[in-house]
């Protein structure tokens, strides 16, 4: 069973999504290859990425933000 592609206008859906829910300037950025995952940025900064699920019919996105250590200081 292959990965579930993520579209341009599911990327779309979510940046709303998100600008409306955490900030107005996060941006989802599709990979260059086709993915089961879109990148998302703050100005130049990727903060994460957003990934697509499908299981028994429903889709959801799951967002993961990675903080660095040296990030906290």
């Amino acid at each position: 069973m292959s990965a579930p592609v993520f579209k341009a206008d599911e990327a779309a859906k979510v940046e709303t999504f998100l600008r409306k829910r955490l900030n107005p300037e996060l941006k989802v950025q599709l990979r260059q290859r086709a993915d089961e995952c879109a990148e998302i940025y703050l100005g130049p900064e990727c903060l994460g990425v957003v990934s697509k699920n499908v299981d028994e019919g429903e889709t959801s996105y799951s967002f993961e933000i990675t903080i660095l250590d040296i990030d906290l200081e």
